[in-house]
């Protein structure tokens, strides 16, 4: 159950660095099943050792599907991922990979996301992706929403409701400006108390990092304001939820080879492959996509108080239209539009990228887009494939699917499914206090 393939580590001295800028402590860090971070504080003394070794953890007392008589998790840090916290800068944050007895661990989401791409380069394509995070500004206690005064039915692009929270927006802001993510819009979200900040795309590992340091940077920052962020899918039943979507371009020395002119929705035969892909998988990519009870109150929605939910209820596509699960907004790109924010950061990229890569090797066809507004609509269509309405169904369909395991391995789909097989049994256990309280700080 594990990888074999070492990830090359560029010839950086963090010790060297540590000095020169200033660094005190590193961060350790790595991402688990369930999508939380660990890691651990290391004095910048201790670096050199821990860049050649790595740090040991016990992967039992993560959500890892680990005993306590398994030896140390090792998580490697990966140099190229250093950032000096915007908020501590005499702390560097650092992203790992996974290793036991020597070797890559298949339940590491980082090594699973890498063997994605590698199986991509083994056919010519370098995936670039890019993610929207919404996501709310409550009190502390997470039981309301931070701004008392933000409560009106249609909130979305509220200027008055964004400049009320300016101080935490624009420190996250100018952090990602800092750091080079090229962030380039933030705005107030359709929920009374949600926000939602964009950065430029850029290579899938790339993506998925900067998305795992977003999450913990936001949470951070509001924490230090006074607030607590958090990425639940649904925290309120009458307001809309908080999604992930995730555009996907696939690009060959330079070119973006899901492009074709004079097609309608300008996507190349490669383009509409992968679709079909997405479609193909949807009910099994919502185990990683939608991976908590609290997921499906978001995608099986009644309508919010704006008027809408924001989010799919079948599996289908279209052109420039949100209703449906896919969106193809521009020539040669998609959005994805299932994805919440409890989703993995690791796992949204590299299921997606096992389901397009099985619809390109099987070259699936997704049929025809439907250009109809799915919410008032989607009656019309019977025989549209509908998403599943709790996490044991996903779970299900993710256990059933030969396509998901053979692409990202029994390895990885084993353990996971039995942890979601856990986290259902603990909301059968103790139904909505668990449900909240477990979901507020994924």
């Amino acid at each position: 159950m594990v990888q074999d393939t070492i990830p090359q580590r560029p010839p950086v001295d963090l010790a060297a660095v540590a000095e020169e800028r200033g660094i005190k402590y590193f961060l350790i860090s790595y991402t688990d099943l369930s999508g939380a971070q660990r890691a651990k504080l290391v004095p910048a003394v201790a670096i050199k050792d821990m860049q050649k070794n790595g740090a040991g953890f016990a992967g039992f007392a993560a959500a890892f599907q680990l005993s306590p008589a398994d030896p140390d998790l090792v998580a490697v840090p990966d140099p190229t991922t250093l950032i000096q916290l915007p908020w501590k800068p005499e702390v560097g944050w650092l992203a790992s990979d996974l290793k036991m007895h020597g070797q890559w661990i298949e339940q590491g989401p980082r090594n699973t996301l890498r063997r994605m791409i590698d199986r991509a380069a083994q056919a010519g394509l370098t995936v670039k992706t890019g993610v929207e995070c919404e996501f709310f500004l409550l009190t502390p206690d997470g039981q309301t929403i931070g701004d008392a005064h933000d409560n009106a039915a249609k909130s979305c692009y509220d200027a008055s409701a964004l400049m009320r929270q300016y101080d935490v927006i624009t420190e996250i802001c100018d952090a990602m400006l800092e750091l080079g993510w090229q962030p380039y819009q933030n705005d107030h979200e359709d929920a009374n108390g949600q926000f939602e900040m964009n950065w430029i795309f850029d290579d899938a590992m790339v993506t998925a990092d900067r998305h795992v340091f977003f999450k913990f940077m936001t949470r951070s920052i509001a924490e230090k304001h006074g607030l607590r962020a958090t990425f639940m899918p649904k925290p309120f039943v009458n307001l809309t939820g908080s999604g992930c979507h995730a555009h996907i371009s696939l690009w060959n020395n330079g070119r973006n080879v899901c492009h074709a002119d004079g097609d309608p929705l300008g996507l190349s035969a490669q383009g509409y492959h992968f679709v079909g892909g997405l479609i193909e998988n949807a009910d099994a990519l919502c185990a990683f996509l939608n991976p908590v009870v609290n997921s499906y109150k978001r995608i099986n929605a009644p309508r919010t108080v704006s008027g809408a939910t924001w989010s799919p209820n079948s599996v289908t596509y279209a052109g420039d239209n949100r209703t449906h699960m896919i969106r193809v907004p521009g020539k040669g790109r998609f959005e994805m539009r299932l994805p919440d924010g409890a989703a993995n950061p690791y796992l949204l990229q590299a299921s997606l990228l096992a389901a397009g890569l099985d619809g390109l090797e099987r070259r699936l066809d997704p049929g025809k887009p439907l250009d109809i507004n799915m919410y008032t609509d989607g009656h019309t269509v019977p025989d549209a494939k509908k998403l599943p309405l709790n996490l044991l169904d996903a779970v299900r369909a993710l256990d059933a699917s030969t396509a998901m395991r053979r692409l990202l391995g029994d390895g990885l789909v084993g353990p996971y499914i039995n942890l979601k097989m856990e986290e259902w049994n603990a909301y059968c256990g103790h139904l909505s206090t668990w449900e909240r309280q477990a979901t507020l700080d994924c």
